[in-house]
């Protein structure tokens, strides 16, 4: 055994995958829910912006934008708290449970290597667990909050090509992305507990088998790839924006693959040719340089689309369409309008009716903005953040972006998967997400008002604000859902 396998096999015996799967699971409950609790903290409304509320009658019709520093979202959630507490209480009790389990492995086994195959049915019985309730029809630990999450994924994977792509979804989709290796970890996992493997060492991936973590780690890129076809096909769409997007979510499959593909090769030289090898088949391989490439254009281009596209921001952008696009003159590719205005109650009259009669002429909500549409620094006229906050983020971002596309690195995971350098750039990749929601739901906000004051211009002119609003019918069955 090297020195790599002496240091890898302590810390798979005290944190194995398993329960370093449940963690990082927990991680994005307490992000999601820190995201909704700062961006309300921060006087964006994003339970609005998002859809996501308690019950039908927790809408009301659009009010006075929420005073806040540097801006504000628009009201339609009276009581935004009552979204994000839920969700704090369901990783409270997400967390006690696993962390309950891990007490109990972590006093069996004492960090003892043979001990840990013997005792690894605690993270089976903690997993399974977790796995029970999330399904469980019951109405207990916070049944809502979990068949939200369930039905956005069952939207997210077999909603038809024809229905609208919800902004909610589109969130929910490019999180996902960002536990792509989690989900790859999933199935390594189960392969860990499953009779004749261990938790200490790599299950062996033969024959077709070695493509199923690629191909699950690739599902969440696949999803949202799905949803820029559904918005470039759009009737309502006439821009290219949303090719150009899913080519970036069809530029992540080389990497995944290449690295597999090197993976496989690596494995097949240690094979003919001894361990001595392994360090050593990567340097200078066709196959790497090709995967560096594909790893390098797939990072710089997702870094480039989420300042320019995501974000709103001008620091990198090869024209500047952003000032008639605030102006109302040029609509978005797919109008990621709020779901409440074009859903239907459940009495099957269009929501839009009981807003309509009381939609007020809304004011420009965004006082803080630069001189003449200027963007300072690069960035955008309209700023609902303080000003450093978006060079520090840009920065991280453009570092995190990098680094991710190492985690698919052969010579890294050659050893084993209990690496603490790959658990670690999972955490770097979590925190780079949740950075990137702040500002994604920022922008989307920035737009929506805009939007809404080039409207009430237009009504004003005698052009009809609801009737080109509420043209954009959703279907009854998803407005029958009461969250998004």
């Amino acid at each position: 055994m090297n020195s790599d396998g002496l240091v890898e096999i302590p810390f798979a015996a005290t944190f194995p995958l398993p329960f370093r799967v449940l963690f990082l699971a927990g991680m994005g409950i307490l992000g999601w829910a820190t995201n909704l609790h700062g961006l309300n903290m921060l006087g964006i409304d994003a339970a609005s912006a998002l859809e996501l509320r308690k019950t039908s009658t927790d809408y009301s019709p659009l009010r006075s934008p929420l005073p806040a520093y540097r801006g504000s979202g628009f009201k339609l959630v009276t009581n935004p708290a009552s979204v994000y507490h839920p969700i704090y209480r369901l990783f409270a009790v997400f967390s006690a449970w696993c962390f309950f389990a891990w007490t109990i492995f972590r006093f069996l086994t004492h960090g003892d290597v043979v001990l840990v195959d013997i005792f690894r049915y605690v993270p089976a019985i903690c997993a399974l667990g977790v796995s029970i309730i999330l399904i469980c029809p019951f109405d207990v630990i916070h049944k809502r909050e979990r068949d939200m999450f369930l039905y956005s994924i069952q939207r997210c994977l077999f909603s038809p090509i024809d229905r609208p792509v919800y902004f909610s979804d589109v969130i929910f989709a490019d999180i996902f992305t960002s536990f792509a290796k989690v989900l790859g970890d999933i199935w390594l996992s189960v392969c860990m507990l499953l009779p004749g493997t261990s938790l200490l060492v790599l299950p062996t991936q033969d024959g077709l088998s070695r493509w199923v973590l690629p191909t699950i780690m690739s599902l969440p890129y696949l999803v949202r790839l799905r949803q820029c076809i559904t918005e470039y096909q759009s009737p309502m769409n006439e821009s290219r924006r949303p090719l150009y997007n899913a080519l970036k979510y069809a530029s992540s499959f080389p990497v995944i693959f290449l690295s597999a593909a090197q993976r496989t090769v690596i494995t097949k030289i240690i094979d003919e040719q001894g361990e001595e090898r392994e360090l050593e088949a990567w340097h200078g391989d066709a196959l790497f340089r090709l995967w560096l490439l594909a790893a390098a254009i797939n990072s710089l281009y997702s870094f480039w689309w989420d300042l320019t596209n995501d974000w709103g921001l001008e620091l990198l952008a090869l024209r500047l369409p952003r000032q008639s696009t605030l102006s109302g003159t040029i609509s978005p590719p797919r109008p990621l309008v709020l779901p409440s205005l074009h859903s239907r109650s459940p009495s099957g009259s269009p929501h839009s009716a009981l807003m309509s009669s009381h939609l007020p002429s809304i004011p420009q909500p965004f006082t803080t903005t630069t001189p003449h549409n200027t963007h300072p620094f690069g960035l955008r006229s309209t700023l609902l953040y303080p000003l450093p906050f978006y060079p520090l983020i840009i920065f991280l971002n453009l570092i995190l972006r990098l680094t991710w596309s190492i985690k698919l690195s052969s010579h890294l995971h050659s050893h084993s998967e209990g690496s603490v350098v790959i658990f670690w750039l999972e955490m770097a990749e979590l925190v780079r997400r949740w950075l990137w929601v702040f500002v994604r739901v920022e922008w989307e906000v920035v737009k929506t008002s805009q939007g809404r004051s080039s409207q009430t211009m237009g009504n004003e002119n005698g052009h009809g604000y609801e009737e080109e609003e509420y043209e954009l019918q959703a279907d009854p069955e998803d407005a029958g859902y009461d969250t998004r």
